[in-house]
Formats: structure tokens, sequence, C-alpha cells
């Protein structure tokens, strides 16, 4: 379990985080969505171990991350947005990096590089970005760490990597593993995440499984309003809107929509899931 209690962070006078609460559970895919600025990868790096709170701490699994203790780095992956790939095989980098994952799983790797059809033989700095991403990605998902963190992962990916890359994620999740993904991209997780958070001006301002949502709102297109609505955005020959579940189907989730609707207004969507659920 990764668990942050009264993290607060600041560039230099500007205050980003203040007091921020949040807990992972392992199980879960967790997608992490926030508009530019919202604090998303400078989250993801305190969980990493890579940047200090000003107070407050995070740890996993009862190791403070700030410690980079042997036993912490051999179960995290951390795939940033940016990233460096030394001019050696793939086949070189994997003897070279695998040992460091105790329970790297390679038949699982030799999988995922088929999937994407990524050359092992090839100098990975001679690889286009999007390939580079391929192979990073086989590589921390092939790591079985127990937390893996992707930043942007499908930022660089044509359409049928993206298929490809939700199959896989799929496939590596176990009862012991926290997936977080941070993206601008939600329709390309849409369909893979659970839980949701959101990030907004230094607070996480929504955290909720797919059945809560799904159970308490209902999301679509109307022509017309009746002023029921929790949430509303002009579209081509209507409107889409969020409104409560009074039916109590359950239905799709929109999560593009859902994000909009949160960072309008977050207290009248949370009070909705709120009601007969139990945090």
């Amino acid at each position: 379990m990764l668990i942050m209690e009264n993290v607060s962070f600041r560039y230099n006078k500007k205050e980003l985080f203040k007091e921020l609460v949040l807990e992972l559970k392992p199980g879960n895919i967790y997608g992490l969505l926030g508009k530019n600025g919202a604090g998303k990868t400078t989250l993801l790096k305190i969980m990493g171990g890579l940047l200090f709170s000003e107070t407050g701490k995070c740890t996993f699994n009862d190791f403070d991350v700030t410690k980079r203790d042997p036993q912490f780095l051999e179960d995290l992956f951390f795939l940033p947005e940016e990233f460096f790939l030394p001019p050696v095989k793939g086949s070189v980098f994997l003897n070279l990096r695998s040992p460091f994952y105790p329970n790297f799983d390679h038949k699982a790797f030799n999988y995922y590089i088929d999937e994407f059809d990524i050359p092992l033989e090839k100098s990975l700095n001679t690889l286009s970005f999007g390939q580079k991403k391929k192979f990073l990605l086989s590589f921390g998902l092939a790591t079985s760490t127990k937390i893996m963190i992707m930043d942007e992962p499908t930022n660089g990916l044509d359409i049928p990597s993206k298929t490809t890359l939700r199959k896989i994620i799929a496939k590596s999740m176990t009862e012991d593993r926290i997936i977080l993904i941070s993206t601008h991209q939600v329709k390309d997780v849409e369909n893979l995440i659970d839980p949701v958070i959101m990030l907004d001006d230094g607070k996480v301002i929504f955290n909720w499984d797919i059945n809560s949502i799904s159970s308490k709102l209902k999301m679509g297109s109307v022509s017309k309003l009746n002023g029921n609505e929790l949430f509303t955005q002009e579209v081509m020959g209507g409107y889409e809107v969020v409104t409560v579940n009074e039916d109590k189907e359950d239905y799709a989730l929109n999560l593009e929509l859902l994000f909009n609707a949160v960072t309008s207004n977050s207290k009248n969507i949370n009070d909705a899931i709120k009601v007969g659920s139990y945090e």
C-alpha cells in the first residue's frame, strides 16, 4: 500500500500541495487526471522518492520512499514522460537492467515485445520515440514490481499500439500490484483504469471507483435540458449532461465528460456519489 500523509510541497515560493492525503491499494489500476499545472508529475515523483516533500511523508509498504531503500527500489518501476535510452541493443539493456528486479518475468517480456513488434537486436537510440516507449513499457510491466508508475504512457503511440498497451496492462495486473497512470489522454485509458483520481489546485478533488461512479451518475446526450442536470456542456445537436442516476441502472462512463464536470463543480459531483456510498 502507498500512503501519502499530509504532504506539502512548494516550488520556490509557489505552494503546490498543502497537507495532501492519498492512499493507493494493491489490485488497482489507478488513473490520475488533472489539468496542466495541477501537479500530477510532481506527485508521481514524490511517490517515487525523486522529490522530497516539505512536510508530511510518503510510504510504500512501510518504506519511507525518500530513503530510496534497495528493497523499495526493486519493487518500483517509474516510467516518466521524457526518458533516455542508451545506444545499446535491447537485448543488452535487458541483460544489464533486469537483474535489478528479482521478480522480472522474461517470458512476459518476450510476449510484450512480440505484441508491440519491437526488434531487440537494434540499438535502442535508433528506434522511433514510439518504439522506445513500447520497449520501456514492455520492460516495466515485466519487472513485476509491486508498484508501477506511468506518466503519459500513451503519448507517442499509434492507435493499434494503444489498444495493445491496454491489453498487456490488463494482462500484467495482479492482486498485489498497484499501477498508477497519469494522463491527459483520458479516452486512451477509459476502459482500463479503476479507481479515478483527479487533482486540481494542489488537492485531490475526486477519488472514486468506477462502480460508485456508474451507479450514482448518469452520463449521456440530450436535445433539451430539464434543469436537473449536475453538469452540462453544449455539443452539436444538443448537450452532453451528467445527472443523478435515479433509475439505479449502471451506465457507461464518459471519462472526458466526467472530468469536465468534476473540474467545473467537484462538490456537486462528489455529493451525488456520496449518497448511500461508503468512502
